[in-house]
């Protein structure tokens, strides 16, 4: 069979299954490319998903911005080594715990400020740290500031300067520099590219990369042409098998947000992912020949940056993930991309030259995603 045979063969058994309502991908493996959907966008429904749906995207928000930083670092408007107090003055001269378990143990100063490449890395003290026993400290004061919690909610959190104003009244709870601690620090780059570049985040990004990559259907909040290909997303099944909307096609995720949120706000289908990929992919140019990124800059945003993540090979470079070791069977060393919890993905292997995008209309239960995900790399990535 080939790549797309495969590929349509496992996503439509796993829909066929009950894992997810529906889903779309994309597979670029050399000269052969794989595009299309399985199932419908309400569970039981007639409304056939069509491989041009757009998702929500959560995380995988998170390398998209990223892109749109660096282009501003090519552009010399951000310094990576720089600290952020020019731009964002509530985070100077943090404090942080004495002991990031224990909230009445106190604070002492921050040994440096927190740098851009601090916050692009994950490493700027505040985060969800998965080794530590939930709530932390710091979440659970970041909680009683009244920013959201939970799955995302675009239309739940404050605008920009009053998130960020709420955030730092939070001490670290490391040292910058010090630990890797996931998504809060996606949040505040998007605040630090607003006001960096002086212009709201949307049309930051869209100057800086939806524009130069043609990526009409991507966005915070749905654009007026893609509104009719924006179906419901469903949490994952109960005992019952029964799923609730977590979000309907005119709900939050539809319309533009009043905090556009760099870690988990983006809407998008696989071609546009596909996009990014290959502008990476061919070292920061466009399909028009233009710059997106230096080539320079592409090979560090695509450098793993602060050791394991995980216990399952896992990095990160600036603004997303890189595998630090070879999967059995799959993605290698050095491949790149991020998933979001609302049921995407995208990663790409520099070594075998493939990129590979699932986008699914329903929330993940866990940090462990549905098989399918799992099924789709493996064939996508492994060995043919």
């Amino acid at each position: 069979m080939g790549l797309a045979t495969d590929v349509e063969a496992v996503v439509a058994a796993a829909v066929a299954d009950g894992q997810v309502p529906g889903a779309a991908w994309r597979v670029d493996r050399g000269d052969e490319v794989a595009v299309g959907a399985a199932g419908t966008h309400t569970p039981g429904g007639d409304d056939a998903m069509r491989p041009d749906a757009v998702f929500r995207l959560s995380s995988t928000t998170k390398p998209v911005v990223a892109v749109a930083a660096l282009a501003l670092v090519d552009a010399g408007l951000l310094d990576l080594e720089g600290p952020v107090d020019a731009h964002l003055p509530e985070l100077a001269d943090p404090v942080v715990l004495a002991d990031p378990a224990d909230a009445a143990a106190g604070t002492v100063p921050a040994r440096r400020p927190i740098t851009v490449r601090d916050v692009l890395t994950f490493r700027l003290g505040l985060g969800m740290d998965f080794t530590a026993p939930w709530p932390t400290p710091t979440i659970t004061a970041l909680a009683a500031t009244g920013l959201p919690a939970g799955p995302p909610q675009p239309q739940g959190a404050p605008p920009p300067d009053e998130w960020l104003r709420r955030l730092s009244t939070v001490p670290l709870a490391y040292q910058p520099g010090e630990r890797w601690l996931y998504h809060l620090g996606a949040s505040v780059l998007g605040v630090l590219v607003a006001r960096a570049a002086g212009r709201p985040l949307p049309e930051v990004l869209a100057e800086r990369v939806l524009a130069p990559l043609g990526l009409a259907d991507t966005g915070f909040g749905v654009p007026a042409s893609a509104r009719n290909r924006l179906g419901p997303h469903w949490t994952p099944p109960d005992a019952e098998g029964r799923r609730e909307c977590y979000d309907p096609p005119d709900g939050q995720w539809s319309r533009p947000p009043a905090f556009p949120d760099g870690g988990d706000g983006l809407v998008s289908t696989v071609d546009d992912l596909a996009a990014v990929a290959a502008m990476l992919r061919n070292g920061g140019r466009a399909p028009d020949g233009g710059t997106v990124l230096r080539e320079t800059t592409v090979a560090e945003m695509l450098t793993e940056q602060v050791g394991p993540v995980d216990d399952e090979g896992g990095g990160w470079g600036l603004g997303l993930g890189v595998r630090r070791t070879d999967e059995p069977g799959g993605r290698s060393a050095g491949s790149y991309g991020w998933d979001g919890g609302l049921g995407s993905s995208w990663w790409s292997d520099p070594r075998t030259g493939v990129s590979a995008v699932l986008l699914t209309n329903q929330m993940w239960s866990s940090p462990t995603p549905p098989p399918v995900f799992d099924a789709f790399r493996a064939v996508a990535f492994g060995p043919r």
